[in-house]
């Protein structure tokens, strides 16, 4: 694997984490804030309960009558609760009967189940607070404060899925603009490469072309002739491929077996002996729109990669099939394999197992399939020490 392929997971990796770390903290920082105002509340309503418990007390002692203990019960109250308006409470007796409410609105359900309901409600959140008034000396009257959160904690408890939901679309939003700004650099270095390369091989091939023409006049065996004239063919092909890669070089009507097979008597001469290509393909002539010199690189490409990946023994199998309007191309060998976790990565720009080479073989081979017509290519299936078979889907020239 590359220095840079490496440097990019990294980086990747180091990126999340960092958005990890901060989404933690600050859902950690909230939820310290919302136990403290909870705690906060509950004092409040415990004290709201003790100055209860204090009037009807101070009444009892006075033996005011039951008018006025609620007058002042009810004014004190008030004066209490005056900076707590959004605490919803309700006050009852020991049989839950309803004595008071705060801050509580009434559905147009009857007062007594909605009150039900609210107390229920209020019990599954917090412990009821108890007011004990004393009667007599072994009597008392006891009293439940039930409450629930003010609105201003139950959205403060809500904030941190907030948090949590900004920080992902902010993640979502980053690895998007990221991912597009690295593609787009990456073709534009592509491009440039590629044109560069195509304009650097076009003058010393054009000398060999012409050097060439001048031994066929000459007495020299025409055998070597033929040999080094089909080299000089081939690094014009090269050159023309690079040329166009960047560019959008109109499909034409492909005979897929024939454009393979070619790719394949090319290659045969140029790898080891010990390895066999073998083809399985219908009766039936299959035609896609395809330019056929960048897709007699995308095979030679994945065939090398075979070769590299058997260590120059072993069998390659290419067969092909069609499946409606789909045509599926087989690329099969019987190398090392590829685990799982690297069905994607092998096609990342940088990515390789080799000493040598850049690892731009499989992403080139990607590139070039990918632009025409939706096509598409993966690994079909793979298993350490059995092989890997890598699968390109095209559309047929019916579609």
């Amino acid at each position: 694997m590359s220095i840079g392929y490496k440097s990019d997971k990294i980086f990747r990796y180091f990126f999340i984490f960092t958005a990890i770390v901060i989404a933690i903290a600050s859902v950690w920082v909230t939820n310290s804030l919302v136990s403290k105002l909870k705690e906060e509340e509950r004092k409040k309503i415990e004290t709201w309960a003790e100055s209860v418990a204090l009037i009807y007390t101070q009444a009892l002692i006075s033996e005011e009558d039951t008018t006025n203990i609620f007058i002042n019960y009810d004014a004190f109250l008030t004066k209490i609760i005056e900076g707590n308006t959004t605490i919803p409470l309700i006050l009852t007796d020991d049989s839950n009967h309803l004595f008071d409410t705060r801050n509580i609105h009434f559905s147009n359900e009857s007062d007594t189940s909605f009150i039900e309901k609210k107390i229920k409600a209020f019990r599954k959140k917090h412990e009821p607070i108890t007011i004990k008034i004393p009667i007599s000396d072994e009597e008392n009257l006891i009293q439940y404060v039930y409450y629930d959160d003010s609105t201003v904690l139950k959205q403060l408890q809500l904030f941190p899925f907030v948090q949590l939901a900004v920080v992902f679309i902010f993640i979502i939003i980053s690895f998007v603009a990221l991912n597009s700004t690295q593609k787009a650099e990456q073709n534009r270095v592509w491009v440039g490469l590629s044109k560069e390369t195509a304009h650097q091989l076009g003058t010393p091939i054009s000398s060999l072309m012409a050097w060439v023409e001048y031994l066929k006049t000459k007495d020299i065996d025409a055998k070597l002739l033929e040999e080094i004239d089909k080299d000089v063919q081939r690094l014009k092909i090269i050159a023309e491929r690079f040329s166009k890669i960047g560019s959008n070089p109109d499909p034409e009507p492909m005979d897929l077996a024939a454009s393979i097979q070619r790719a394949i008597t090319y290659l045969e001469r140029r790898i080891s002996s010990k390895v066999t290509i073998s083809t399985r393909f219908p009766d039936e002539t299959i035609h896609v729109m395809m330019n056929e010199s960048l897709f007699g690189w995308v095979i030679e490409n994945l065939i090398k990669n075979a070769v590299d990946a058997m260590d120059g023994q072993g069998t390659i199998t290419i067969s092909a099939q069609q499946k409606g309007e789909k045509v599926m191309l087989d690329i099969a060998d019987t190398g090392k394999g590829i685990t799982k976790s690297k069905f994607d990565a092998v096609f990342q720009p940088g990515y390789t197992t080799k000493k040598r080479g850049w690892g731009l073989g499989l992403s080139l081979v990607k590139r070039i399939i990918e632009s025409y017509r939706n096509g598409k290519i993966y690994v079909y299936k793979s298993e350490i020490g059995k092989g890997t078979t890598f699968r390109i889907e095209l559309y047929n020239m019916e579609r």
